[in-house]
């Protein structure tokens, strides 16, 4: 009878034990979500609020004068003559009508700082587009420098010392007095989006670096997706099982654990030093990504395939189908949404890599926006790479908003390939 309850309560407290442990499991689990949760949004919070200001830039109303000798320009206007005007000569002219109490040669320099160089720009559209406004004064808002454009959005401790701070007292007089006549305007930063890389912040842009990314991810598509979609169905559907297709599958493991970099180092030496491709090109950047994500398209694709069920393929062997007809007509159809979401994943993974595009030169200082695969080019993620390393306080808010478009890109792909596995899912 003892032995019986001792048998009894040895296992009741073992059953006590068990339970205290999957609680205590559960409760790490929930812990590591919730540390997970916690860092992704600190980090998501941290880059909002220090890229949310560049999609805003603050502007200055001036009275312009397209004066014909302080422009440089002669009796016949040609369009050459209209784009090598003295802009800037106009604006610094605007700028001491406006403070005609500046008269220090020191004063002047910090007084031209209010505008941005890219209102020269600006002017030299305007005229371009309506040579008319020759000896006209036109009242027109010019994008402010970075250091204005910083101390408005609040970025400059204006406590510190004038010594220590590069907008000095008398900038600011020169803001608060435009503020108060209502010559200062805040508004969408379309630069941002239209315009390719500058060295100066306020006239930065990521629009070459999306055109470059769009082109390099066109390129890596096209090679990638149709290259190992057709090696995944002859793995799984065709090949002997020997120890070469063995030996294959190890080979296409291993390549997907590669780091990427060691691609980058191929394409350098392949594509570039023996093929003689052109540097900096979405071509080349194309063909390194093409690379990297074959491994990943052909596992999902070949994980595709292995989930439909065998009963599709005899039936279709019953009704006197080839094996060619079973993969293409009935396999490969069912197949398709699982091959598509781990495509889109692949892209994903390629849309966000620096480390090759790094190794093939695409860390050019690139202007122009590229039209072609063969034209020079940057990639976001590059784009990222190469802000987040220079000094001005007005790269740091580009940097952190291009990180949140890069973000966006990777929520929407990632959207996209759960959205398509949701809705085409077969369930047997």
């Amino acid at each position: 009878m003892n032995d019986t309850r001792n048998t009894t309560q040895i296992v009741q407290d073992s059953i006590k034990r068990r339970y205290a442990k999957e609680k205590r499991f559960r409760l790490y689990g929930l812990i590591a979500i919730v540390a997970s949760l916690t860092f992704l949004a600190m980090l998501i919070i941290t880059i909002s609020i220090r890229g949310i200001p560049a999609f805003t830039q603050n502007f200055i109303q001036l009275d312009i004068t397209f004066d014909q000798k302080t422009l440089g320009l002669g009796d016949q206007l040609e369009i050459d003559d209209l784009r090598k005007a003295n802009y800037s000569g106009t604006i610094k002219n605007a700028l001491l009508q406006t403070f005609p109490d500046v008269k220090k040669r020191k004063d002047k320099k910090a007084l031209y700082k209010l505008v941005s160089k890219g209102g020269q720009y600006d002017l030299q559209r305007r005229l371009i587009d309506d040579p008319t406004l020759i000896g006209e004064t036109l009242s027109v808002w010019l994008p402010v420098g970075d250091d204005v454009n910083t101390y408005l959005k609040g970025a400059v401790d204006t406590s510190l010392p004038e010594k220590k701070r590069r907008f000095k007292d008398n900038q600011i007089g020169w803001i608060q007095s435009l503020q108060q006549n209502d010559q200062i305007s805040k508004r969408f930063n379309r630069t941002f989006f239209e315009s390719g890389d500058s060295r100066e912040p306020e006239m930065a842009g990521i629009r070459g670096a999306l055109f470059g990314s769009m082109l390099t991810l066109f390129v890596t598509l096209a090679l990638s997706f149709p290259i190992a979609v057709a090696a995944a169905v002859y793995l799984e559907e065709f090949a002997p099982k020997n120890r070469w297709t063995d030996l294959i599958e190890v080979n296409i493991n291993n390549l997907a654990a590669v780091p990427s970099i060691v691609f980058g180092l191929l394409g350098l030496a392949v594509f570039i030093n023996f093929f003689h491709l052109p540097r900096s090109a979405p071509l080349v950047g194309g063909l390194v990504l093409s690379l990297m994500t074959l491994p990943t398209i052909i596992i999902s694709s070949r994980a595709a395939l292995k989930s439909v069920p065998p009963s599709i393929r005899d039936a279709a062997l019953g009704l006197g189908a080839s094996n060619l007809q079973v993969v293409f007509h009935h396999v490969l159809p069912l197949a398709m949404p699982g091959i598509l979401t781990g495509t889109i994943i692949g892209m994903a993974q390629a849309l966000g890599e620096t480390a090759p595009l790094l190794m093939i030169g695409m860390v050019a200082f690139i202007v122009d926006v590229p039209t072609a695969v063969t034209d020079p080019a940057t990639v976001l993620p590059v784009q990222i790479f190469q802000w987040a390393d220079l000094p001005e306080k007005g790269f740091v808010e580009k940097t952190s908003a291009a990180i949140m478009v890069l973000l966006g890109f990777l929520i929407v792909m990632n959207a996209l390939a759960v959205y398509l596995r949701k809705k085409f899912e077969r369930k047997w």
